[in-house]
Protein backbone atom coordinates (compact mmCIF):
# COMPACT_ATOMS: atom_id res chain seq x y z
CA UNK A 1 0.00 0.00 0.00
CA UNK A 2 3.25 2.37 0.52
CA UNK A 3 4.85 1.92 -2.57
CA UNK A 4 1.03 2.56 -4.35
CA UNK A 5 0.72 5.51 -2.46
CA UNK A 6 4.49 6.91 -3.13
CA UNK A 7 3.81 5.85 -6.89
CA UNK A 8 0.46 8.15 -6.71
CA UNK A 9 2.27 11.27 -4.95
CA UNK A 10 5.56 11.12 -7.27
CA UNK A 11 3.32 10.57 -10.12
CA UNK A 12 1.56 13.63 -9.18
CA UNK A 13 4.38 15.71 -8.58
CA UNK A 14 5.52 14.71 -12.16
CA UNK A 15 2.84 15.53 -13.88
CA UNK A 16 2.44 18.76 -12.05
CA UNK A 17 5.96 19.85 -12.63
CA UNK A 18 5.72 19.02 -16.79
CA UNK A 19 2.00 20.81 -16.77
CA UNK A 20 4.05 23.86 -15.13
CA UNK A 21 6.91 23.70 -17.73
CA UNK A 22 4.56 23.82 -20.85
CA UNK A 23 2.27 26.09 -19.25
CA UNK A 24 5.55 28.35 -18.64
CA UNK A 25 7.17 27.80 -22.29
CA UNK A 26 3.47 29.12 -23.71
CA UNK A 27 4.28 31.98 -21.95
CA UNK A 28 7.68 32.71 -23.45
CA UNK A 29 9.11 31.94 -20.22
CA UNK A 30 12.51 29.23 -20.83
CA UNK A 31 14.93 28.07 -18.44
CA UNK A 32 18.82 28.55 -18.84
CA UNK A 33 20.59 25.10 -17.99
CA UNK A 34 24.04 26.46 -19.36
CA UNK A 35 26.63 28.77 -17.92
CA UNK A 36 27.12 31.09 -20.61
CA UNK A 37 24.26 33.44 -18.96
CA UNK A 38 23.22 33.37 -15.35
CA UNK A 39 21.54 29.91 -14.62
CA UNK A 40 17.19 30.13 -14.14
CA UNK A 41 14.17 31.45 -15.37
CA UNK A 42 14.13 33.99 -18.35
CA UNK A 43 11.52 35.30 -20.44
CA UNK A 44 11.53 35.85 -24.21
CA UNK A 45 10.06 39.28 -24.90
CA UNK A 46 8.56 40.45 -28.31
CA UNK A 47 10.43 43.54 -29.30
CA UNK A 48 8.63 46.67 -29.99
CA UNK A 49 12.02 48.13 -31.76
CA UNK A 50 14.64 47.15 -34.08
CA UNK A 51 17.35 44.32 -32.39
CA UNK A 52 20.36 46.27 -31.37
CA UNK A 53 24.25 45.93 -30.13
CA UNK A 54 23.80 45.33 -26.55
CA UNK A 55 20.51 43.65 -26.87
CA UNK A 56 20.27 39.87 -25.47
CA UNK A 57 18.27 37.68 -27.40
CA UNK A 58 17.05 34.15 -27.44
CA UNK A 59 17.97 32.98 -30.87
CA UNK A 60 17.25 29.83 -32.82
CA UNK A 61 20.31 28.54 -35.16
CA UNK A 62 20.17 27.46 -38.26
CA UNK A 63 20.31 23.67 -39.28
CA UNK A 64 23.73 23.60 -40.75
CA UNK A 65 26.39 20.80 -40.83
CA UNK A 66 28.01 22.90 -38.19
CA UNK A 67 25.25 23.20 -36.08
CA UNK A 68 24.44 19.58 -36.31
CA UNK A 69 28.26 18.64 -35.62
CA UNK A 70 27.53 21.27 -32.63
CA UNK A 71 24.83 19.38 -31.31
CA UNK A 72 26.56 15.75 -31.66
CA UNK A 73 29.68 17.70 -29.66
CA UNK A 74 27.05 18.57 -26.84
CA UNK A 75 27.67 22.15 -27.58
CA UNK A 76 24.16 22.71 -28.18
CA UNK A 77 20.78 21.35 -26.13
CA UNK A 78 18.15 19.85 -26.94
CA UNK A 79 15.18 21.66 -27.89
CA UNK A 80 12.37 22.96 -30.53
CA UNK A 81 14.38 24.55 -32.93
CA UNK A 82 15.28 23.28 -36.31
CA UNK A 83 17.80 19.99 -35.77
CA UNK A 84 16.14 19.90 -32.24
CA UNK A 85 18.06 22.02 -30.47
CA UNK A 86 17.79 24.90 -27.81
CA UNK A 87 17.40 28.27 -28.64
CA UNK A 88 20.75 30.35 -27.83
CA UNK A 89 20.69 33.10 -25.09
CA UNK A 90 23.51 35.08 -26.35
CA UNK A 91 24.24 39.39 -26.88
CA UNK A 92 23.96 41.03 -29.67
CA UNK A 93 27.61 42.41 -30.68
CA UNK A 94 27.90 43.34 -33.80
CA UNK A 95 25.26 43.49 -36.18
CA UNK A 96 25.22 44.36 -40.61
CA UNK A 97 28.24 46.08 -41.76
CA UNK A 98 30.25 45.76 -39.09
CA UNK A 99 33.70 44.00 -39.34
CA UNK A 100 34.92 41.17 -37.27
CA UNK A 101 38.65 40.44 -36.88
CA UNK A 102 39.43 37.27 -34.96
CA UNK A 103 43.03 35.98 -34.06
CA UNK A 104 43.69 35.04 -30.71
CA UNK A 105 40.71 36.93 -29.83
CA UNK A 106 37.82 39.23 -31.30
CA UNK A 107 37.98 42.58 -32.58
CA UNK A 108 34.90 44.38 -33.82
CA UNK A 109 35.60 47.52 -35.69
CA UNK A 110 39.26 47.20 -34.96
CA UNK A 111 38.07 47.31 -31.65
CA UNK A 112 38.85 44.37 -29.01
CA UNK A 113 36.29 43.04 -27.34
CA UNK A 114 36.69 42.28 -23.93
CA UNK A 115 37.13 38.80 -22.81
CA UNK A 116 37.10 37.51 -26.09
CA UNK A 117 39.69 34.64 -26.21
CA UNK A 118 39.20 32.29 -28.71
CA UNK A 119 39.95 28.10 -27.60
CA UNK A 120 41.52 26.08 -29.76
CA UNK A 121 40.08 22.98 -28.35
CA UNK A 122 36.96 22.27 -26.90
CA UNK A 123 36.74 21.17 -22.53
CA UNK A 124 37.07 17.15 -24.48
CA UNK A 125 40.57 18.28 -26.25
CA UNK A 126 38.46 18.62 -30.08
CA UNK A 127 39.61 21.09 -31.87
CA UNK A 128 37.52 23.87 -32.54
CA UNK A 129 36.74 25.37 -36.11
CA UNK A 130 36.63 29.18 -35.69
CA UNK A 131 34.84 31.74 -37.93
CA UNK A 132 37.22 33.03 -40.48
CA UNK A 133 36.08 36.78 -39.78
CA UNK A 134 34.41 39.70 -42.20
CA UNK A 135 31.68 41.97 -42.39
CA UNK A 136 28.72 40.77 -40.90
CA UNK A 137 26.31 39.89 -43.47
CA UNK A 138 22.77 42.20 -43.98
CA UNK A 139 20.35 40.75 -42.15
CA UNK A 140 22.73 38.87 -39.47
CA UNK A 141 23.82 39.07 -36.30
CA UNK A 142 27.37 38.54 -34.56
CA UNK A 143 26.84 36.73 -31.30
CA UNK A 144 28.80 37.04 -27.48
CA UNK A 145 28.74 35.75 -24.54
CA UNK A 146 31.82 36.49 -22.17
CA UNK A 147 31.88 32.88 -20.17
CA UNK A 148 35.11 31.09 -21.66
CA UNK A 149 33.91 28.14 -23.26
CA UNK A 150 30.71 29.81 -24.57
CA UNK A 151 29.68 28.44 -27.93
CA UNK A 152 29.01 31.70 -30.09
CA UNK A 153 29.91 33.27 -33.24
CA UNK A 154 33.53 33.12 -32.40
CA UNK A 155 33.12 29.58 -33.87
CA UNK A 156 29.98 29.91 -36.39
CA UNK A 157 30.19 33.43 -37.30
CA UNK A 158 27.01 35.71 -37.92
CA UNK A 159 23.51 34.08 -37.55
CA UNK A 160 20.26 35.26 -39.47
CA UNK A 161 18.06 37.87 -37.66
CA UNK A 162 15.21 36.08 -38.79
CA UNK A 163 16.01 33.20 -36.30
CA UNK A 164 15.44 35.82 -33.20
CA UNK A 165 12.53 34.54 -31.16
CA UNK A 166 12.95 38.16 -28.91
CA UNK A 167 14.66 40.02 -26.00
CA UNK A 168 16.19 37.86 -23.26
CA UNK A 169 14.81 39.14 -19.82
CA UNK A 170 15.92 37.69 -16.56
CA UNK A 171 12.81 36.64 -14.03
CA UNK A 172 14.67 34.37 -11.83
CA UNK A 173 18.05 33.83 -12.18
CA UNK A 174 21.32 32.95 -10.49
CA UNK A 175 24.87 33.57 -11.70
CA UNK A 176 27.53 31.14 -10.33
Amino acid sequence: MKRLVWFYRSSSVSLFTLGLIVLLAGQGFRINLTPSEPLGLWRIVRPDRPILVGDMVFICPPDTAAMREARARGYLRFGLCAGWVAPLIKTVVAASGQVIEIHDDVRINGRLLPYSRVARTDGQGREMEWYDGGVVPPGTVFLYSEFPASFDSRYFGPLPMDGILGLAREVWTYAP
